[in-house]
C-alpha cells in the first residue's frame, strides 16, 4: 500500500509537470507514472482489495453464529380450545368451554459455535487466502504488461522524433541541391527538368514529414493517456541508443525463466484451488457438529416467562451422498484438468521465452546490418554529391543516393526501436 501511495504521489507530480510543460519525461518516469495511473492496473488492484475482503469474510465463519427472532400476535379466537368437565353434586357433570392464548409475545436469541463442519470452514479460509495470493500475482502480471506497453509507446515516439531529425537533414541537403541546380539552370548548364526533379523530391519529403508529425502526435496522445499526464506540451526526453547493450548479458535459462513467470505461478495456484474445491465438495457429505446457548422469552397467558438453555446439534446429510459421489468425481476431474493446464502452460511459456530470445537476437543483428547500410549509403551520397558537383554524374544519381541514405537512416531507427521493444518484451517474459 505504501508503494501505491508513492506511485500516486509521483503521478500527481508528473501531472503538474505535463500541465506546466516544464520538462520532458524519461523512460523510467513514464514507467512509474503508468504503474501509478494505468486503468487496467487499477482494476487489478481493485480485484486484489476484493479478494482481501473475501478472506476477511471467510475468517468470520470461525466465530459463533448469532441470531435473534421475536414476534407478537393477536388471534381472532384463542389458540387453545378445550372443554373442561365439571361435576356438581345434584347437578351432574357439565362441559365448560375454555379458550386460551388469544394474544402473546415471544422472542429468542441463540449463539451456535461450529465445532466440526466437515472441514468446509478450514478449506474455505485456505481458498480465500489463495484468492488473495492470486490477486497479488494478477497485479504483478498487469504491472509487467503495463511497463512493456509503456516502453513500446516510448521507443516509438523516440523513433519518430529521430525520423524527423533525418527528414530535417534531408531537407537541408535538398535545399542545397536546389540552390545549386537553380544556379546551373540560370547559367544554362542544365534544363529546368533537373530543377523539377529536385522540387518533386522536396514535396515528397514534405509529405513524409506531415505523416511522421501526425504519427508522433498520435503516439504522444496514447502515451499521455496511458501514463496519466496532460498531453498538452507533453514530450519524452531524448534517448541515446547509438550503442545498445548486447542481449547476451540479460539471458536467463528457459526453465528458470518459466519458474519466474507469473502466468505459470497462476497455473500452479489454479491446481491448488481445485484441490481445495475437491475437499470442500467432500466436506459437504460429512456430519456437522455445533454447540450453542440461547435465551427464550414469551408471554402467552399474561405472564412473563424467560429461560436460558444450552444445546448441542449434529447434522448428518444422508441423502446428499446420492448425488454427492458424482459431484466429488467431477471435482476430481476438474483437478486433473487444472494439472493438465499447468503442464501445457509450462510448455507454451517455454516456447514464448525461446521465441522472445530469438527475436531479441534478431533485432540486435538487424541493428548491425542497418548500421552498415547507413555507412554505405552515407559514403554513396558523399561520392555522388562530389561527382555531381564535378559534372561527372547526373542529378538522378544524386537524388537516388539521397533516397537510399534516407531509407537506411530510417531502417536503422526502426531497428533501434524494435530492439528496445524486443528487450522490454524479453524482460517481461522472463519474469523481470
Amino acid at each position: 500500500m505504501k508503494t501505491r501511495f508513492i506511485a500516486l504521489f509521483l503521478t500527481a507530480g508528473l501531472l503538474s509537470i505535463g500541465q506546466a510543460g516544464a520538462r520532458s519525461l524519461t523512460l523510467e518516469e513514464c514507467r512509474q507514472a503508468a504503474v501509478g495511473h494505468n486503468r487496467t492496473l487499477q482494476d487489478a488492484r481493485f480485484d486484489l482489495e476484493a479478494a482481501l475482503q473475501t478472506r476477511h469474510e471467510a475468517l468470520t465463519n470461525y466465530f459463533p453464529q448469532i441470531s435473534a427472532s421475536g414476534g407478537a400476535f393477536q388471534a381472532q379466537h384463542g389458540l387453545v380450545q378445550a372443554d373442561f368437565g365439571l361435576t356438581i353434586p345434584q347437578m351432574g357433570t357439565m362441559n365448560l368451554p375454555i379458550s386460551m392464548v388469544k394474544r402473546g409475545m415471544f422472542g429468542c436469541v441463540t449463539a451456535v459455535q461450529p465445532v466440526f463442519a466437515g472441514l468446509k470452514i478450514v478449506n474455505g479460509n485456505k481458498l480465500a487466502c489463495l484468492g488473495e495470493e492470486v490477486g497479488q500475482l494478477q497485479v504483478r502480471k498487469t504491472e509487467g504488461e503495463v511497463r512493456e506497453q509503456t516502453d513500446t509507446y516510448y521507443w516509438q515516439i523516440v523513433a519518430l522524433k529521430d525520423n524527423l531529425s533525418t527528414i530535417g537533414a534531408v531537407e537541408r541537403q535538398l535545399a542545397e541541391i536546389h540552390r545549386q541546380v537553380e544556379l546551373s539552370v540560370k547559367a544554362g548548364l542544365v534544363t529546368t527538368n533537373d530543377l523539377l526533379r529536385v522540387e518533386l523530391r522536396q514535396q515528397e519529403v514534405a509529405s513524409n514529414r506531415l505523416k511522421v508529425e501526425n504519427g508522433l502526435k498520435v503516439m504522444k496522445l496514447l502515451l499521455a493517456q496511458y501514463i496519466g499526464v496532460d498531453w498538452h506540451g507533453f514530450d519524452v526526453a531524448a534517448a541515446d541508443w547509438s550503442e545498445p547493450e548486447a542481449p547476451g548479458a540479460c539471458y536467463v535459462p528457459v526453465e528458470e525463466a518459466v519458474d519466474r513467470r507469473v502466468e505459470y505461478q497462476l497455473a500452479e495456484k489454479n491446481v491448488e484451488a481445485q484441490r481445495y474445491q475437491t475437499r470442500m465438495e467432500r466436506g459437504k457429505r460429512l456430519p456437522t457438529v455445533g454447540v450453542g446457548a440461547g435465551y427464550l422469552y414469551y408471554n402467552m397467558t399474561e405472564k412473563d416467562v424467560d429461560d436460558g438453555m444450552v444445546f448441542a446439534q449434529v447434522s448428518v446429510p444422508i441423502s446428499a451422498w446420492w448425488g454427492g459421489a458424482h459431484a466429488l468425481k467431477k471435482a476430481r476431474i476438474r483437478e486433473d484438468l487444472a494439472e493438465n493446464d499447468r503442464l501445457q502452460a509450462r510448455e507454451m511459456l517455454a516456447v514464448e521465452i525461446e521465441k522472445s530470445w530469438s527475436d531479441l537476437q534478431e533485432a540486435y543483428a538487424q541493428i548491425v546490418l542497418a548500421r552498415r547500410s547507413v555507412d554505405s549509403a552515407t559514403e554513396n551520397l558523399r561520392e555522388n554529391r562530389n561527382f555531381y558537383q564535378a559534372g561527372t554524374a547526373p542529378l538522378t544519381d544524386l537524388l537516388d543516393a539521397e533516397t537510399l541514405y534516407t531509407q537506411s537512416r530510417n531502417n536503422l531507427t526502426s531497428a533501434f526501436a524494435a530492439y528496445r521493444t524486443a528487450m522490454a518484451r524479453y524482460m517481461r517474459v522472463t519474469g523481470r
